[in-house]
């Protein structure tokens, strides 16, 4: 008991002393690493998000870029009209009830069936905004409010440390217990008088919320959005690669996949803009077949 404490107290020292250098980091540090570690940020809160349902539930939601799109548009929309943190709060809360409805029509799905669902709805979503702006607005696209590097850091590092929280609160919560028993097996689930529905529904709608924030949060740091950018495919595929990638058996997988992943993203199209994604794709391939529990269950193993 004694040791357990011990460890629990050096995990909690380690997790505040990260916090401590992420908010002292821009006193200190060149433009190029904020903006690095914005975008670590931005993918481990993406990251997380996914794995919050996908992890305890066994499905594999396509459907990132849809929410994080979405969380782009309502700052674009609303981003001179409200203070920063509301519209970043707004994102989260659109994404989060079309979730609810996303959840609703096609949760009922399950396997490869609700994976090309999801993907089709991110595609369907990027070409009806893009038929509505050509159409209907005559746009090709939108300038929003553009923030600072500082402001745009910050930001991003309260979504993330909130989306951290809660997946870290969820995993260890009977709701949490009741989604582990769900993606083990439904029968059995529904059997002990678990609603699989409302469980399954409510979850996904949790994680859209926090894509959808990050979305909102990381808009400022563009001045123009368009569809193809704000519904990029690559977002909805990203996340999955990195949660593999760290590992979804243990909380912290998915931000370690995310933390390396994006730092080699970065040297990839700085240095081969035309390989990169055949190199990421050669990653996902050695992913699924010589790591199934990713880089944290290889440690692990070897301990």
């Amino acid at each position: 008991m004694d040791l357990w404490k011990g460890l629990t107290r050096t995990r909690y020292s380690i997790w505040i002393f990260v916090l401590i250098f992420a908010l002292a980091l821009p006193y200190y540090s060149p433009s190029y690493m904020v903006l690095s570690a914005t975008s670590i940020y931005m993918y481990i809160t993406l990251a997380v998000s996914w794995t919050i349902f996908c992890a305890p539930t066994g499905y594999v939601s396509l459907a990132t870029a849809t929410f994080f799109g979405i969380g782009i548009y309502v700052l674009a929309l609303l981003g001179k009209v409200f203070p920063l943190p509301v519209v970043i709060f707004f994102g989260g809360v659109a994404s989060l009830l079309i979730g609810v409805l996303v959840g609703l029509i096609c949760l009922r799905l399950s396997g490869f069936y609700f994976a090309v669902f999801t993907f089709g709805l991110s595609e369907l979503i990027r070409n009806s905004v893009l038929w509505w702006e050509h159409n209907v607005t005559g746009t090709v696209g939108r300038w929003i409010p553009s923030g600072n590097a500082g402001r745009v850091y910050y930001s991003m590092l309260i979504v993330v440390s909130i989306a951290v929280i809660a997946s870290y609160l969820i995993g260890r919560s009977k709701y949490g217990l009741a989604l582990k028993g769900i993606g083990e097996s439904e029968e059995a689930a529904e059997h002990i008088g678990i609603n699989v529905t409302f469980h399954r529904i409510g979850l996904f709608a949790v994680s859209c919320f926090f894509m959808g924030m990050a979305g909102a949060a990381m808009a400022t740091k563009f001045s123009y959005i368009d569809p193809n950018s704000a519904f990029n495919p690559l977002i909805s595929f990203t996340p999955v690669l990195m949660s593999l990638f760290g590992g979804v058996g243990k909380e912290y997988g998915p931000i370690v996949g995310a933390f390396i992943l994006t730092f080699v993203s970065e040297v990839l199209l700085s240095r081969f803009p035309y390989f990169y994604t055949l190199i990421y794709g050669i990653i996902f391939i050695v992913v699924i077949l010589f790591m199934p529990k990713g880089l944290v269950g290889v440690l692990t193993r070897r301990q």
